[in-house]
């Protein structure tokens, strides 16, 4: 991989990040791993999220990886649904890194 930054659009950027998830799972593997997980767009690309994630927050990223979480099959009655497929991001911070959802200025 080359070393340059890519550039991307300040507009996609803000929508990739559609998230955060919070759940005992994620929790653990916060204060596990120092890693935080996002829901984000399916079609995100693994650049495109440490970019978003870097940008936002303005935290260092250290790797993401992702999982594609399908969606459960439901019934309402009679009628059988499906609730939406899911993209889950997991990134990696950097040592030393913390990210704040509470909004307060460290």
């Amino acid at each position: 991989m080359s070393g340059a930054p890519k550039k991307f659009d300040e507009g996609r950027l803000a929508q990739v990040l559609v998230g955060p998830i919070v759940s005992e799972k994620a929790t653990s593997v916060g204060e596990k791993h120092n890693q935080v997980l996002f829901k984000v767009l399916r079609n995100a690309t693994k650049p495109e999220i440490k970019a978003a994630v870097e940008l936002m927050f303005k935290v260092e990223v250290d790797a993401v990886r992702v999982a594609n979480q399908k969606g459960k099959t439901k019934r309402f009655g009679r009628s059988v649904g499906r609730r939406d497929h899911v993209k889950k991001a997991y990134v990696s911070l950097k040592a030393g890194q913390e990210l704040n959802f509470s909004g307060e200025a460290a």
